[in-house]
């Protein structure tokens, strides 16, 4: 059985109106994987994603770069221990 984990990512840069956070829910989705996203009155984006690792891997990847408009400075990734406390990924406002 795959392991399974949760990450928990904070994006700067140009990375707020540049569809990031539905871009990521996509990819999120894509992936299977459950938690949100959401913007932050700073300037980041905030993500928290639990799922399989590989998976969470391949979506960590994507955030280093992000959506084609986005211009990604700076990335804080903190693994943590998975808890299934997600039924689906959403957009939190």
């Amino acid at each position: 059985m795959p392991e399974k984990n949760r990450v928990h990512i904070f994006v700067s840069g140009l990375v707020q109106g540049v569809f990031f956070r539905s871009e990521t829910r996509a990819r999120a989705e894509e992936l299977g994987l459950f938690g949100w996203v959401r913007n932050l009155p700073d300037g980041q984006v905030e993500i928290l994603a639990e799922g399989e690792k590989e998976k969470l891997e391949k979506l960590v990847e994507w955030v280093k770069r992000g959506p084609e408009i986005a211009r990604v400075n700076g990335l804080d990734v903190e693994w943590q221990e998975y808890k299934g406390e997600f039924k689906d990924f959403e957009i939190r406002y």
